[in-house]
C-alpha cells in the first residue's frame, strides 16, 4: 500500500506487491467479512468475554467503523474489490495504530 502525503493532503495509493504476500492476502479476505452487518456472535462473544472492557469497546468502534465505510463505498457506486481494499488498508492502519506504544501522559 502506497501514500504520498503532503500537509493536510493525503493520497492513498493501490496496494502494492511489496511486503508480506500471506499479510496481505489476510488483509484483503478479512476485509470481505465487513460487507456483512455489525455484530458479535456466539464465537466471538465467547473470546471477549475475558477481556478488559476496553478493549472490547476499541474492538466494536473499529468493527462497526469498517462496516460503515464498506456500506458508504458500496452505495457510492464503488467496485467491490476498490472497496474491499480500501478497508483492508484502513484496517492495516488501525493494527499498526494499535500496535504502537503510548507516550506517557505528563500531569500537568
Amino acid at each position: 500500500m502506497s501514500e504520498r502525503s503532503t500537509g493536510d493532503r493525503v493520497r492513498r495509493g493501490g496496494i502494492t506487491k511489496a511486503g508480506n504476500r500471506r499479510a496481505r492476502w489476510v488483509l484483503i479476505e478479512g476485509a470481505w467479512t465487513y460487507r456483512l452487518p455489525a455484530r458479535v456472535g456466539r464465537t466471538l462473544q465467547a473470546r471477549l468475554d475475558g477481556l478488559p472492557k476496553a478493549v472490547r469497546d476499541i474492538a466494536w468502534k473499529a468493527q462497526t467503523r469498517l462496516c460503515g465505510r464498506y456500506r458508504r463505498l458500496t452505495a457510492a457506486g464503488k467496485k467491490p474489490c476498490l472497496v474491499t481494499t480500501a478497508v483492508a488498508r484502513e484496517r492495516a492502519a488501525f493494527l499498526w495504530a494499535i500496535g504502537q506504544p503510548v507516550a506517557p501522559r505528563l500531569a500537568g
